[in-house]
């Protein structure tokens, strides 16, 4: 498979873009541990506490080898319908076809200030900003401890944890000084991994951002790659502990589930992101009604 080539337009430059690198004792108590025991399938009781103990042995091993990293942007942004713009192209986000509970159909870009208020979008440091990132962890975290099943397994369910944690500890970063839009926040660790902050980080991959192939436009717009992120041809990120997607900062801001994407959908989609609609519908293949 081509990779799809997004169109983009102009050359602006991000607001800021960092990049950071931390080591695993710094993001491991950001670690939610409930998705741990989840890859695991183990309830409460002995057998979790055991998990648990070797987990946090390993861990106390791997911050003596091994750094998570992470690479932030942050871009001026406008909605234009259901596709966020940026100074250097867009990012088509796709909308619920079925009301949620409250009784709208929801996309993300309703969380970015709408271009036809331009005078506004200048200036907004909440609604007029989108940051992009992603999140990763050593090459060598996933394939250095495999002579032992137990250990390859437990190795490979925590580097997946320790990339969701390094996002954790990023997003942080970006609220209180990078973006800086909520900088008397002051949250515990129960509170930040409960999502009790202004704003939501939905990944590529996840319910409301489920077309992988965005990953090729992040790469251009963060050079993911600096980090020792690789894309494959279906836009999956290596290492497999990895994570990319938006922050957004607009008070109302909410996860949602797309649900089902039907064929008249798809076809405006995939004229928005530039790419043929037999192309497309690979990326979301899992969406289609008539998968």
């Amino acid at each position: 498979m081509n990779r799809p080539d997004d169109h983009t337009a102009g050359d602006t430059q991000p607001l800021l873009r960092q990049v950071r690198s931390y080591s695993v004792g710094q993001v491991a108590p950001y670690i939610n541990w409930l998705y741990f025991y989840h890859a695991w399938q183990v309830g409460p009781g002995k057998e979790r506490e055991n998990l648990r103990a070797d987990a946090e042995r390993m861990l106390q091993r791997l911050d003596n080898t091994y750094r998570t990293h992470a690479v932030t942007a942050l871009y001026s942004a406008c909605s234009d319908h259901d596709d966020i713009v940026l100074g250097v192209g867009r990012i088509p986000c796709l909308r619920q076809q079925t009301p949620g509970s409250d009784g709208c159909c929801l996309s993300l870009a309703d969380f970015v200030r709408p271009a036809t208020r331009p005078e506004e979008v200048a200036y907004d440091n909440v609604a007029g900003r989108v940051a992009l990132f992603a999140a990763t962890v050593d090459t060598a975290m996933e394939t250095d401890l495999r002579s032992d099943a137990y250990e390859r397994m437990l190795s490979q369910t925590l580097a997946d944890r320790l990339a969701e944690a390094t996002a954790e500890v990023l997003h942080r970063e970006v609220r209180c000084s990078l973006w800086g839009y909520a900088p008397q926040e002051r949250l515990d660790t129960d509170a930040l991994l409960r999502g009790d902050y202004q704003g939501i980080r939905p990944a590529v991959g996840y319910p409301s951002l489920p077309d992988t192939s965005l990953n090729f436009l992040l790469e251009r717009l963060l050079r993911m790659s600096e980090i020792g992120i690789r894309l494959t041809e279906t836009g999956a990120m290596r290492p497999h502990a990895s994570v990319s997607g938006l922050m957004l900062a607009h008070p109302a801001a909410r996860y949602f589930d797309l649900g089902r994407i039907d064929e008249t959908q798809l076809a405006d989609y995939a004229r928005r992101r530039g790419m043929p609609a037999a192309l497309m519908r690979r990326f979301l293949a899992e969406r289609l009604d008539n998968k």
